[in-house]
């Protein structure tokens, strides 16, 4: 869930999103709509009512075109199946045998199949002594089911912090947890093996931008991270950060998830709110990616960019309107620039 620091620059910071929010319709179009082609893995629109906080993403390995999303607080202990060729919500699982969720801000998939889910939010920034991962093992057939969960404890060695950002290594199914602040957030490392009975302790490995939300590839050779207005792309390499390069991520309105294909060709970028849309961007160098690629040198942030970066697509047609989402996203810049120098 989106949060802002304290003081004037916070509240300047949240009065700027909401003009956002409603600057955005007017050049975002009507956002996301299924392929007419009927093909999976394509920009969709999350169709459940239910679903209004979508907060993470993670590709299903087991059912192509299906991805597994979860509001944030308040919710109950579920999570949603959607159809990327339809938009509709094929399964919801309710999980039974953990406690009451509290603010799970993410979701992933380990290479034993397991869906882990991230009870890891923290809003006021360190006032909870811990928090929860939840796990179990992804459905064999989507349907409505309730199912056993572990619950994991996880503290961080350096003291609470909020997050938004689960991911388990493809690989290694080790966990990673990218805390979310202003000035920069840490990425965590938990244990070789999360553990039920004691607690999991996450260390701080390296240094992340903001961020909302991150996803390993399928081969765990990279790493990316998104936050409001960006997203960058690491090498991963013996479980630490490399070189990195800016991907372009759609412009929305609330800018929450992230998850790459289950081949690997693109990254699927999700937002929270109703009917809430998710946008395909091509991978640079992944399978069947082309010369519009989804990372480059020069790319913007803005959801017009990430049509073009796809070749068109029942997302074009936006050209015109993509200059006024860049000069938002440019005038945002500069007016958060402008209040960090003022605090300083």
């Amino acid at each position: 869930m989106r949060s802002y620091p304290n003081g004037p620059a916070g509240r300047a910071a949240a009065a700027l999103a909401a003009s956002l929010a409603v600057l955005v319709p007017l050049f975002a179009g009507a956002g996301p709509a299924v392929a007419d082609d009927g093909r999976p893995d394509r920009d969709f629109t999350i169709e459940d009512p239910r679903v209004t906080e979508s907060s993470g993403l993670a590709a299903s390995r087991a059912h192509p075109g299906v991805y597994w999303t979860h509001n944030d607080s308040d919710d109950g202990p579920y999570v949603f199946a959607v159809d990327s060729r339809t938009g509709k919500t094929l399964a919801t699982i309710t999980m039974s045998g953990v406690g009451e969720p509290r603010d799970v801000e993410g979701i992933s998939i380990g290479p034993d199949g397991d869906i882990y889910v991230g009870d890891i939010g923290d809003n006021l920034d360190g006032t909870w002594s811990h928090v929860w991962i939840y796990r179990f093992p992804e459905p064999k057939t989507l349907q409505d089911a309730t199912v056993t969960a572990v619950q994991y404890d996880v503290k961080y060695a350096d003291g609470a912090r909020n997050a938004e950002a689960l991911m388990v290594h493809p690989k290694t199914g080790r966990a990673y947890i990218a805390s979310k602040n202003e000035d920069g957030g840490g990425l965590y490392e938990g244990p070789a093996k999360l553990t039920t009975g004691s607690t999991n302790v996450f260390r701080r490995v390296d240094e992340v931008p903001w961020v909302t939300d991150g996803a390993f590839s399928p081969d765990g050779t990279r790493l990316v991270l998104r936050s409001y207005f960006s997203a960058r792309e690491y090498v991963f390499e013996k479980g630490r950060l490399g070189e990195d390069r800016p991907v372009r991520a759609p412009f929305q309105r609330q800018a929450e998830s992230v998850t790459y294909t289950a081949d690997g060709s693109a990254l699927m970028f999700g937002s929270e709110g109703a009917r809430s849309g998710v946008v395909r961007v091509e991978v640079e160098g992944g399978p069947g990616s082309g010369s519009g690629s989804g990372a480059d040198s020069g790319s913007g942030s803005d959801e017009g960019s990430g049509s073009a970066a796809k070749g068109g697509g029942e997302a074009g047609g936006r050209d015109g309107n993509v200059a006024l989402g860049a000069a938002v996203v440019v005038g945002a810049a500069v007016l958060w620039l402008a209040l960090k120098r003022r605090r300083g």
